[in-house]
């Protein structure tokens, strides 16, 4: 089926629900354009409340069903803050009163025309979204990256230096974009994930697949053939295919006697990448396929890649002891993320848990050959205690510093010990960066340990 066709324009009255930092930026940005804007969340924050103060705007806290109704059959576009999940009743009432839902990149493409370089995938974004950058940024070519992070596009366009925008492009905004057509989108992988926002794993694909689905033949869909899904949707993109590979010669940026290869021929060898595990190779190869179709230069690509070490929290070593070198991996919160990480190595113990996404964690036990012993933690423990049931050994731990000590006793050297948990962190912790903090915390205070 077609995705709705672009905005022409934006509308008076616009209905914003939920106000985090994304619909927060759109607020802002709508008033100062000139727009009425209404706002509603259902739970806010002390923080959120100031927000609304500060910004100018009413905040309408968690209004029943009558009084949604008569804001959305009030209002002229809906904006549903990313995360809301898709059972919210606004989408319900929107749908029958024939008002519009779109999200924060829809607004920036009618607001600003500058071309944008959009980046998705279950694991991955923003890894590949910030050597990407890197990229541009090494020849010379002004821009700026925003959109899942810190900074939402709608904020971002106000900046008039960038000739590009680098998007990191989550299911929650894609999934209800209205013609939103980047001129050079990449798709790394799919991997059940969000099915606590989405209703089914078909939504959270269809979600994805909106990154390609406008793109006019002129733009560039640069795509991942190691993932079935991803390909399978490349084959159907309107735009033009670049697509990359770790294992298949014919992909366009491939692996071939040990060099990452383009059609311009070989970039960067993977001994010269600070580290070379399987998904580094092919973060290495989306980006530089994604940075060349904007423009970018071999020489710059390769400078970035030679000198690009892992972001925090994505198996980033913290230290070793005895032999046994400790992983954070804290922003590994689905299982295709933590099994990635786990068949990176020989032989780990690792350390899973946590609030689960409502995914299956029983497959986490695909990687079981790479694993000597498990530790569970969180609210998921008794599901990985099932996963690995008869296979491996299992322990559960109350805390992370229990967590860590019993990973040590069971790690042999030579080991990696791995938090890697396949879940979120909102049982213990704010965000999955102060779970690795303390993770790390944890570990040094164990290599302090006499």
């Amino acid at each position: 089926m077609a995705p709705p066709r672009r905005l022409d324009g934006v509308p008076d009255r616009v209905l914003l629900v939920g106000f985090g930092l994304t619909n927060q930026a759109v607020a802002a940005a709508l008033l100062a354009r000139g727009h009425h804007v209404t706002v509603t969340d259902d739970a806010p924050s002390d923080a959120t409340k100031a927000a609304a103060d500060r910004i100018g705007v009413s905040l309408l806290v968690a209004p029943d069903r009558t009084a949604l109704d008569a804001m959305v059959a009030d209002a002229e576009l809906v904006v549903p803050s990313p995360g809301l999940p898709d059972e919210h009743a606004v989408f319900a009432s929107a749908a029958a009163h024939g008002t519009t839902s779109v999200t924060e990149l829809d607004l920036a493409a009618v607001w600003d025309e500058r071309p944008i370089v959009a980046i998705t995938g279950t694991n991955g974004k923003t890894t590949v979204t910030t050597m990407v950058t890197a990229m541009l940024d090494a020849a010379g070519i002004a821009c700026v990256d925003a959109g899942n992070n810190d900074l939402p596009l709608v904020a971002a366009i106000d900046d008039p230096d960038p000739a590009w925008f680098v998007v990191e492009a989550s299911s929650f905004r894609l999934g209800r974009t209205h013609g939103w057509a980047p001129r050079v989108a990449t798709w790394l992988n799919l991997a059940p994930d969000h099915l606590d926002v989405h209703a089914t794993h078909a939504d959270y694909e269809a979600a994805k697949a909106r990154i390609w689905a406008s793109q006019a033949s002129t733009d560039v869909a640069v795509g991942n053939l190691d993932d079935p899904v991803v390909a399978r949707h490349l084959a159907a993109a309107p735009a033009r295919h670049v697509s990359w590979s770790i294992s298949d010669p014919a992909a366009d940026y491939h692996l071939a006697d040990g060099q990452l290869v383009g059609p311009g021929g070989a970039i960067v060898a993977t001994s010269e990448l600070p580290r070379a595990l399987d998904h580094d190779i092919s973060n290495a190869l989306a980006a530089a396929a994604t940075a060349e179709a904007a423009g970018c230069p071999t020489d710059a690509i390769r400078q970035v890649l030679v000198g690009f070490g892992p972001l925090p929290h994505r198996v980033a070593p913290v230290a070793t002891i005895d032999g046994t070198t400790y992983y954070d991996d804290s922003k590994a919160t689905v299982p295709h993320a933590t099994l990635a990480a786990v068949r990176g190595f020989d032989s780990v113990v690792l350390i899973a848990g946590g609030r689960n996404k409502g995914l299956d964690l029983g497959t986490l036990a695909e990687g079981v050959d790479h694993v000597r012993a498990v530790v569970a933690i969180g609210e998921a423990a008794p599901e990985v205690t099932a996963a690995f049931d008869g296979l491996r050994p299992v322990e559960v731990a109350g805390s992370m510093p229990e967590a860590v000590a019993t990973a040590a006793r069971l790690a042999q050297p030579g080991d990696a010990v791995l938090l890697s948990p396949a879940c979120a962190s909102f049982d213990w912790y704010s965000s999955y960066a102060a779970r690795g903090d303390d993770f790390a915390a944890a570990v040094h205070a164990l290599e302090e340990t006499p």
